[in-house]
């Protein structure tokens, strides 16, 4: 039986993108649902994916094509997990980039494998929209958004743009190769503490994305999209969409556009959320809240141990 706060929390339920994916990823989750969630999505993708996840090799697991649905499961398989112990449903969904996907399939909007197949479908576009090695991404850290735009506008190397507001001083751009390289020489003169560049050799959210995203947009035509149940928060402008053709715009969209990510902890902050949790193998989005969300304690749920510490919060009314 429901306590009443049980029935009156409002909490947000978040789903990571790329760079959360390990080998062995929720093994720490003892819970049949992993199991059965990898081997539905196998199904559907037409390849073995619990293998990849168990045994590699780490450099194919790490291949956008492969990353993205293998991450779109985990993503599912915590959330499966997370319904069967909780019966209150979240009063919002979000994900980051690719987790976008993730939250549209928690929502009901997406089939988990359509899902699976649009996010194969889109690593392969978004590898292949740009030759191997010439672009990519780097994270800056103490910059605010004003002077970083305006020290991507003083690039003269090539196309640099500020792509993922993750939180509060920490923005990560993305493009061509030569004007990252600029950025690393130039970031610490301009105020930057920290350039750093990731490992991924794709700029996404950024322009060079445009040719991928229009691709992308005629395989969203081709598959069905209903109104998600829940609110789900896009990366584009930290709204919910109802129509399945807004919808399907702003999956494409967000291809090429920034993630504004600290416009959506900043909505589910104004909303109301005393709770956030995230279904995933890692805690990435739970660290970004620690400095983007103020105050609304956010949980990971990929352990056992997580998924016990957001039911006591639950419980506890958000509290430890």
């Amino acid at each position: 039986m429901e306590t009443e706060m049980e029935q009156s929390m409002k909490y947000a339920v978040m789903f990571p993108g790329q760079g959360s994916q390990s080998l062995g990823m929720l093994g720490d989750l003892q819970d049949a649902l992993v199991q059965q969630t990898w081997a539905e999505a196998s199904e559907a993708l037409g390849w073995d994916l619990a293998q990849l996840i168990a045994d590699g090799p780490q450099d194919q697991l790490d291949r956008t094509e492969f990353t993205q649905p293998a991450l779109l499961a985990a993503g599912i398989a915590v959330w499966r997990i997370w319904q069967s112990r909780c019966e209150q449903p979240p009063a919002w969904l979000c994900g980051h980039s690719l987790g976008e996907y993730s939250a549209l399939v928690a929502a009901g909007s997406l089939a988990f494998g359509d899902a699976l197949k649009l996010v194969q479908l889109r690593g392969q576009l978004m590898q292949n929209a740009v030759p191997e090695g010439s672009g990519g991404m780097a994270a800056v850290l103490g910059l605010d958004a004003e002077a970083l735009a305006a020290l991507c506008e003083q690039c003269d190397q090539g196309l640099l743009e500020p792509v993922n507001f993750n939180a509060p001083g920490q923005i990560v751009v993305a493009g061509e190769s030569a004007a990252l390289a600029w950025l690393e020489a130039q970031g610490k003169a301009a105020g930057a503490k920290l350039v750093k560049r990731l490992p991924v050799s794709v700029p996404s959210h950024c322009s060079l994305m445009q040719g991928a995203a229009e691709k992308l947009g005629e395989a969203l035509e081709q598959v069905s999209v209903s109104a998600p149940g829940t609110p789900v928060l896009h990366n584009l402008d930290a709204a919910s969409r109802d129509q399945p053709d807004q919808i399907r715009m702003a999956l494409r969209q967000q291809l090429y556009q920034p993630v504004q990510w600290t416009r959506t902890l900043d909505a589910l902050v104004f909303g109301g959320c005393e709770l956030l949790l995230e279904c995933g193998p890692d805690g990435v989005l739970s660290g970004l809240a620690k400095r983007g969300a103020r105050g609304v304690p956010a949980v990971p749920l990929g352990s056992d141990a997580g998924l016990q510490q957001a039911l006591e919060r639950f419980n506890n009314g958000g509290t430890a």
